[in-house]
């Protein structure tokens, strides 16, 4: 028997009502996306290949949520398949977490009719969603008339409050915060400034929204702007594994937009003299902290190389070694914490937060970095800092496929160049993407000599 949800109207722009429950709708009350690509041939195209396609079948997600449901006996299967699986959910066909009870329809993950029959929310976080299938879809746009459904408005769609449903999580048992992506733009600058997730992720503009002239289907109004439904983030890992390499290289280049670097201070010396010098990472280009997400596996980190004019290293930090690990480089993520108090990378199993040093909005931190110029070294001397990213350690993929199945990619996302010369004149010139929602491009040239340096920064 089909349990109805009732959907009280709060005002004209906000649906409020008790979520879905688990198996209280049918499958096959949702539309398959084929059908929507028959009229919405170019959003699908768009959607097609990504994450949000892939929710269900990413082959990391389908190896973690098997252990999550060992480790907690079954406890969060629903949780995790709320926003990976969720026709699967309230169809009642999950669990079993292992995916033999699933329709092919329950497969295409977060699909366009699961999105598109959202008709309010209960909140942000763990997926709140209330959904009414049916002939009825819902959207950002207030005339849309269709010859094949009927069209409604709700201003939800316009949020990155919808955004937030499934990018806000909190553990299901202890209330842990495992997923702060919406939290942070909440309680950022961008949110201020009215700057909201669509704004970056659902326009071409990678970090500032851009407009994009279109039909939202065959035969529809013409409109300045229609949302683009790639929706990439920072993964670039999945996509390549799923032979998605364009979304992976979508992925890439937003990452590129995130950081810029800078060197705030360096101190000038002669053979043999000691220098030190502080290099800071600024999120320039994102309006949560980076890295999000499943941010206890992502990792990003500073390698700077020092080399004199004959190539010999003078120092070294932040190489990916043999084994996959990183070499004395602080890694910029999210450290969960177990029953005991233990790292674990296993959000499922953790009760508190043992370290955060991501950064967050148009924040900066700094590194110091300090080395011995040899006695024999060959001028100029060369140092090279590159901000380094990857979507999760290498030795954990391999614990979950097995060693060399897939290698994790490692990104370059910023780099700086300087050249040290034995007068202690200096020389470096870096490019700093645009900033959400401004669109600037600047240049900076920094210039040091002896004791004092001298900034000038051109704007373009």
């Amino acid at each position: 028997m089909l349990v109805m949800v009732t959907v009280y109207m709060i005002t004209s722009n906000t649906l409020a009502a008790l979520p879905n429950a688990h198996g209280n709708l049918s499958s096959d009350m949702f539309a398959s996306s084929n059908k929507c690509a028959q009229c919405h041939a170019i959003t699908y195209e768009q959607w097609k290949g990504t994450m949000h396609y892939n929710a269900y079948e990413d082959p990391f997600y389908q190896k973690e949520v098997l252990a999550a449901s060992s480790d907690t006996q079954g406890i969060v299967d629903e949780f995790c398949s709320r926003c990976h699986t969720p026709i699967g959910v309230v169809s009642g066909e999950i669990p079993p977490i292992d995916g033999s009870g699933l329709s092919s329809i329950a497969r295409e993950g977060v699909q366009c009719d699961i999105c598109h029959v959202i008709s309010g929310s209960n909140g942000t976080g763990n997926a709140p969603f209330v959904v009414s299938p049916g002939n009825v879809k819902w959207g950002p746009f207030d005339d849309s008339k269709s010859a094949y459904h009927g069209s409604k408005y709700l201003e939800l769609y316009t949020t990155s409050e919808y955004c937030g449903m499934c990018h806000y999580v909190t553990h299901p048992l202890n209330g842990l915060v495992v997923d702060d992506t919406y939290t942070v733009w909440k309680e950022g600058p961008y949110a201020k400034e009215g700057v909201v997730c669509q704004d970056c992720h659902m326009t071409s503009g990678i970090t500032k929204f851009v407009a994009n002239p279109g039909r939202a289907g065959s035969g529809a109004k013409k409109r300045e702007h229609i949302s683009t439904h790639e929706i990439v983030g920072g993964n670039a890992f999945i996509p390549e594994v799923l032979g998605e390499k364009g979304y992976g290289k979508m992925a890439a280049e937003r990452l590129e937009k995130a950081a810029t670097l800078s060197i705030d201070s360096l101190q000038m010396g002669q053979r043999g003299d000691n220098i030190s010098l502080n290099i800071s990472i600024t999120n320039s280009g994102a309006g949560h902290k980076i890295p999000t997400g499943v941010s206890e596996i992502r990792q990003m980190w500073l390698a700077v190389r020092v080399k004199d004019a004959s190539g010999r290293q003078v120092y070294n930090t932040g190489d990916v070694n043999a084994n996959g690990t990183v070499g004395d480089a602080k890694i910029y993520n999210t450290v969960l914490g177990d029953a005991q108090g233990q790292p674990t990378l296993s959000f499922w199993l953790a009760q508190s937060i043992l370290e955060d040093n991501r950064i967050p909005p148009r924040g900066t931190v700094s590194e110091k970095h300090t080395f011995r110029i040899p006695d024999d070294v060959t001028y100029p001397l060369a140092l090279d800092a590159t901000l380094k990213y990857r979507s999760a350690p290498q030795d954990l993929i391999d614990h979950l496929f097995g060693e060399k199945v897939h290698e994790v990619p490692v990104l370059s996302i910023a780099e700086m160049s300087v050249n040290i010369y034995e007068d202690g004149e200096t020389s470096t010139e870096t490019t700093i993407p645009a900033t959400p929602g401004v669109g600037i491009l600047g240049t900076a040239t920094i210039l040091l000599c002896a004791a004092h340096y001298y900034m000038e920064r051109r704007k373009i």
